[in-house]
């Protein structure tokens, strides 16, 4: 009885520890899938793909850097903002104006769901 009880007390505490750590940041090809995803009837080329690839790669590093420089989130918010703000920017100069437009849509839409409690 104490070892099962030992057991579901590790298992509860390596559980919190995991929910601790936040969500998990998406990669480059979750956020190409994710731009697919809201722009869905419009599609991508494959130029456009491997740009936006290549600028999720450099984005991640950048805030991963970031991260490992300023581990004070409060401190890095400026600078996030900035990198958030460059990143749209880029993005939208890769997709077409119909492509934009669907993605702010979709990303409008993910916000509204998001201040609603996910449902």
């Amino acid at each position: 009885m104490k070892k099962l009880l030992f057991v579901c007390a590790f298992i509860l505490g390596v559980s919190a520890v995991s929910f601790a750590q936040g969500r998990p940041r998406m990669t480059p090809e979750q956020q190409l899938a994710s731009v697919k995803t809201m722009i869905a009837p419009l599609t991508l080329s494959d130029d456009q793909a491997t740009k936006l690839t290549a600028v999720y790669t450099a984005n991640t590093k950048s805030t991963d850097s970031l991260r490992t420089a300023v581990p004070d989130r409060d401190a890095r918010m400026p600078a996030q903002t900035a990198l958030r703000t460059a990143l749209t920017a880029k993005v939208n100069a890769i997709l077409t104006p119909e492509q934009a437009a669907a993605l702010k849509k979709g990303q409008d839409e993910m916000r509204a769901k998001m201040q609603q409690g996910g449902n």
